[in-house]
């Protein structure tokens, strides 16, 4: 049958679905699979979509939505996941922004259930369903260059590190640096590589360039880098600014990155962000922990001195706000890509 979408979901831009798709009721519950739902409520609270073209969208009782079945698993929102089986009829749930889809198991009490929708069927391609992996950047075998690495890393979710990244991009490109930059883990949202461009950097990726909704349960965390790091190369930057979504802890794959040793050669400055002083002290003694280097910290634990005179005089480091001392931060970035 053939379905007119009204809004597709920004996780689903690299496949370009047009407005009317061919659509299948034989349906499969695979990672990536594009779905099409009809919502079946509206709500007050989560209630947009970011569509293919960044917009956002307000989603609306009946409409036809396209999105991409994958996993999410937020401390500050949705826990979601594919279902083990799958049928046209099904009741999902809208689980980001990005219109990734699955089952609600929890999610946070300052966003309530997310949206509900019935599944009608997934997009067919060629005979086939059709996945957002059918339109990826293929995976990176190995390190293939010797670009300069900045990481913006953190304790958890919601720490700063999308400003700090932001900010220093901004900084450094200003200072007359070529900057690419990638979120190499998190869950598919147009707004991040957008942000990225608008605050200067050349060209920015995401994990779904290379096939994944989001990166819960996908090992190859040095394979998506190791793409884009590939991607990169021929813009020809002076560095690169890498932001890994959610924390350390958390189920996104960020103790992955840190693990492959090639990839740390590479990072010439980790700045990590935490909210307080705990997570300050706790950022420092798992990197210690695992041999992990770590230069800067940022984040709201950097608002006041407060926090930046605990990290130089308890922890040995530096504080450096991305917001109130942009300036500096990119000075000593720069100092270390120059290792000076």
């Amino acid at each position: 049958m053939k379905l007119r979408i009204n809004k597709a979901g920004s996780v689903t831009v690299n496949v370009n679905l047009a407005e009317i798709e061919e659509v299948t009721d034989e349906v499969i519950a695979e990672r990536g699979n594009v779905c099409v739902v009809r919502a079946l409520e509206e709500k007050r609270v989560y209630e947009n979509i970011e569509l293919t073209t960044g917009r956002m969208a307000k989603i609306s009782r009946g409409d036809i939505i396209a999105g991409a079945l994958g996993e999410r698993r937020a401390l500050k929102g949705f826990v979601g996941n594919i279902p083990n089986e799958i049928q046209k009829g099904d009741r999902l749930h809208i689980l980001n922004l990005g219109g990734v889809m699955g089952n609600a198991v929890s999610y946070s009490m300052d966003y309530g259930p997310p949206l509900k929708v019935e599944l009608l069927g997934m997009v067919l391609r060629d005979g086939k369903i059709l996945n957002v992996k059918d339109c990826a950047k293929p995976l990176g075998e190995k390190l293939e260059s010797d670009i300069p690495i900045v990481v913006v890393s953190g304790s958890s979710m919601n720490s700063g590190k999308t400003v700090v990244a932001s900010k220093l991009i901004q900084e450094l490109t200003w200072k007359g640096y070529r900057v690419c930059a990638g979120k190499v883990t998190g869950i598919s949202a147009l707004k991040d590589p957008l942000n990225m461009k608008d605050h200067g950097a050349i060209e920015a990726l995401t994990f779904l360039d290379f096939g994944f909704p989001s990166t819960v349960n996908i090992s190859n965390i040095p394979g998506i880098a190791w793409g884009m790091i590939r991607e990169f190369s021929g813009y020809k930057p002076d560095l690169i600014v890498f932001e890994l979504g959610d924390g350390f802890f958390g189920d996104y794959g960020v103790d992955k990155f840190f693990e492959d040793g090639e990839l740390i050669k590479g990072v010439k400055c980790h700045i990590s962000c935490a909210f307080d002083q705990v997570g300050a002290w706790g950022l420092k003694k798992i990197m210690e922990e695992r041999n992990i280097p770590l230069h800067l910290i940022s984040g709201p634990v950097t608002d006041n001195v407060v926090g930046t005179d605990f990290i130089r005089d308890k922890l040995g480091l530096e504080g450096i706000n991305a917001i109130y001392e942009r300036d500096k931060l990119g000075r000593r970035v720069a100092e270390m890509i120059e290792n000076r």
